[in-house]
């Protein structure tokens, strides 16, 4: 490798230098790439500044890397950003919507995070004027399921239920399909647009939502197509899924506790993937949560 690449230290590179590096970032041997990448990633996130115009270059195989390489850098501060929401917040200060986009960035730094809330924004508007004033909360939670399930097609993906997509928010809105708590994530939060005294209910192997005032409680089983259960429903789920009667599994989940959940189950779902490196991240964000 060029003498001048390896004595260069972290603090930037030379026009000459520059252009070496992009020179072997087309290399087809894969260690050649690997150990330019890590160089110019050991040089810190400044590198995009002359990296970021090679996205557009016409050798597919630069545009390809560079892009690699600059999305690597998103991912990492991504990365610092949400684990500092995960040790710093705890308690009334924890916001689940605010860390669930920052999870989300963790994998898809280019998400546009304020165009998805506001995307939320407008399901709700859009509900307010579907939903009639001073009626029951069975007709308000049918007009939001039929707003939901039927009119946007949001629905349980029954056919790849591991798959990561479904864990990340971004993704699920995108394809309108999630696992049974990100599908529950659209309800609650489109509910506390609506006012709605909507609350999340992490059943052991499930996820449910459960709207309780004064008169009624409702339990909605959203990755099912917002079907209503009972109270007694829910304890026969534990009992046949062999799990004690703790009423303490009814009791509302807590925003920390649902962030740890759908951490959980992305480290899951990318052990099976057996992709380590992703795994590892995830296990990191567990252990955040959990101080």
């Amino acid at each position: 490798m060029n003498s001048e690449l390896s004595n260069n230290t972290p603090a930037g590179f030379s026009e000459t230098q520059r252009a070496a590096l992009l020179t072997l970032l087309t290399d087809e041997d894969p260690g050649v790439y690997q150990a330019i990448r890590d160089k110019i990633l050991a040089c810190g996130p400044h590198t995009c500044e002359w990296l970021r115009p090679h996205v557009l270059s016409r050798d597919p195989v630069l545009r390809r890397r560079t892009q690699e390489i600059i999305d690597r850098f998103a991912r990492d501060s991504a990365d610092s950003r949400f684990l500092a929401f995960c040790v710093q917040h705890h308690g009334a200060a924890f916001d689940l919507e605010q860390g669930v986009w920052l999870l989300a960035q963790t994998r898809h730094p280019e998400a546009n995070c304020e165009a998805y809330q506001a995307l939320l924004d407008s399901y709700a508007t859009d509900l307010k004027e579907s939903i009639p004033p001073a009626v029951r909360a069975g007709q308000v939670l049918t007009t939001l399921n039929d707003f939901l399930f039927e009119r946007l097609g949001y629905q349980g993906d029954e056919s790849d239920y591991y798959h990561p997509d479904n864990s990340y928010l971004n993704r699920v809105m995108d394809r309108r399909r999630g696992n049974p708590i990100s599908l529950s994530l659209v309800y609650l939060f489109l509910a506390r647009r609506l006012r709605l005294p909507v609350t999340g209910i992490g059943l052991p192997g499930h996820f449910l939502c459960r709207f309780q005032n004064s008169a009624e409680e409702i339990y909605i089983d959203v990755f099912h197509r917002g079907r209503f259960l009972t109270k007694n429903d829910c304890l026969h789920h534990l009992v046949k899924s062999h799990y004690p009667l703790d009423q303490a599994y009814l009791s509302p989940a807590t925003p920390h506790q649902i962030l740890t959940r759908i951490c959980a189950n992305l480290h899951q779902s990318y052990l099976r993937l057996e992709q380590a490196e992703e795994a590892r991240r995830l296990e990191r964000y567990v252990i955040a949560l959990a101080r």
